[in-house]
């Protein structure tokens, strides 16, 4: 009994952990990023705020299934008869929203909104993730971009 609540436990710890936020970050370009040829322009901060990224998806369905199925294991070992069933309902569902909480949870990492006035004098918005870079407001910057996604890192 022991052993499979351990299995259970390790395995739902293990899924909810699998999202991969550090792409997000400013100091990291993923492996489709690297070689590619990106536009740089150059600007200055006007704003820097502190900001929350939620990763992965809203719905956070792997915490949701992988507490549904721990609760339902460990509801199934109270009681017996229709009680056992009530008790394996109830704690799944208990376990379901629980694990989607934990997901969300383990995927918020700490970001930074970047308001920049490019030298042509428009201004963009960036959030990124919070790497080993800090930003000041008047500090120039560097924005990359390869049409889909930019980056801004210091000058």
């Amino acid at each position: 009994m022991m052993k499979r609540l351990i299995v259970m436990v390790l395995i739902g710890m293990t899924l909810v952990g699998c999202t991969n936020n550090s792409t997000l970050s400013g100091d990291v370009y993923s492996a489709s990023e690297a070689k590619q040829i990106q536009s740089v322009t150059y600007g200055t901060l006007v704003m820097v705020r502190p900001v929350r990224i939620q990763g992965g998806e809203d719905s956070n369905a792997i915490g949701a299934i992988s507490g549904a199925v721990l609760g339902g294991f460990l509801g199934n070992t109270i009681g017996g008869g229709s009680g056992r069933s009530l008790a394996t309902a109830a704690a799944a569902i208990a376990g379901g929203v629980a694990g989607s909480s934990v997901e969300g949870a383990v995927n918020l990492a700490h970001g930074v909104e970047l308001e920049v006035r490019k030298d042509d004098g428009s201004t963009i918005v960036v959030v990124q993730k919070q790497g080993n870079t800090r930003f000041s407001v008047g500090q120039r910057v560097a924005l990359t971009s390869n049409g889909r996604t930019t980056t801004v890192s210091p000058r």
